[in-house]
């Protein structure tokens, strides 16, 4: 079987909205190269290189690069979709955040070579003070206090440090106790309940739109044995799950957060938590008021780059 590789260059603050789009349209992974980490990482010499190659730090334009692939029959369907979905993202967000050129560039691979090639841009992450996300592939000798995440092959996974994604980590330690039930809405990968449990939480509720999704995340809460004290569910948002979490987290679009506030509002208990991240700037104020209208209390403000995330109170 052949496969494309699709090439989007963009920036370190565009790459995870890239990624995003990318992978409405494959099942086999999107990975995000940003030579700047590559390079950091290297200088700190904090990681192990041997899976490394240089190709890694060969452009030297400054781009990032978000890479797919998608079977060559699926193709000539896709990519205009994927070429549509970035000029969407070039009018919703390009005078409000760098995007970079958004060049999308294709090249054919043979049978599994793809497996080979994308695998080249992961690396282990450390995110706080505590958590490492690791590709399954990767053999990673763990530190006492450290709590290793395991995602497997076909997770999107990049070298970068996943802003968002990290400040939700950050901030869920705060309030994690043991016998906290969290609730991951948009759960993508599992990375933040699966992370939840690892760090001591009693429970973790993950639910996704995408059945893909969902399927990754189960399939992780198993690679890293805490499936006892895991349920994944589709739904969209919230669908019609009954929970009562002490801790809420939700890491998507400002838009999609404002859709949620209402319905995740009955789902914290008062005095519990909520964490949101993937907000923008320009819709930092927009999400605050509205969650300040459905019963939250803010709490922390997060920023890293030209992203943001709050903490919340229930009242």
């Amino acid at each position: 079987m052949k496969f494309i590789e699709v090439t989007v260059h963009t920036s370190t603050e565009g790459s995870e909205l890239v990624a995003d789009i990318l992978w409405r349209y494959t099942v086999y992974g999107v990975a995000i190269s940003d030579v700047k980490d590559v390079i950091a990482l290297q200088e700190n010499k904090v990681m192990y290189w041997d899976y490394m190659d240089d190709s890694l730090t060969a452009d030297k334009s400054g781009d990032v690069l978000v890479k797919s692939f998608v079977a060559e029959g699926d193709a000539p369907d896709v990519l205009p979709q994927i070429r549509a979905d970035l000029e969407e993202l070039t009018a919703n967000c390009g005078g409000v955040m760098p995007l970079g050129s958004l060049e999308t560039t294709t090249k054919l691979i043979e049978g599994d070579d793809w497996i080979e090639i994308w695998k080249k841009h992961f690396r282990p992450i450390h995110i706080g003070e505590r958590v490492v996300v690791v590709p399954e592939w990767i053999p990673y000798e763990k530190a006492d206090s450290e709590v290793v995440v395991k995602l497997d092959s076909n997770m999107a996974f990049g070298t970068g440090e996943h802003e968002t994604t990290s400040m939700c980590l950050e901030l869920l330690q705060r309030y994690l106790t043991p016998e906290s039930v969290c609730l991951d809405v948009g759960c993508g990968s599992g990375i933040l309940g699966i992370s939840a449990v690892l760090l001591g939480a009693k429970q973790a509720v993950l639910t996704d739109i995408d059945a893909v999704a969902a399927e990754s995340s189960l399939h992780n809460c198993k690679l890293n044995g805490v499936q006892d004290k895991c349920r994944v569910q589709r739904a969209d948002l919230l669908g019609d799950l009954k929970i009562t979490a002490d801790i809420a987290l939700a890491n998507i679009t400002a838009d999609i957060l404002a859709r949620l506030a209402a319905d995740i509002s009955l789902s914290v208990r008062k005095g519990g938590i909520l964490i949101l991240s993937g907000i923008i700037a320009e819709k930092l104020e927009g999400v605050k008021l509205i969650y300040s209208q459905n019963g939250f209390a803010l709490k922390d403000t997060v920023n890293k780059g030209e992203w943001y995330a709050l903490s919340f109170e229930k009242v």
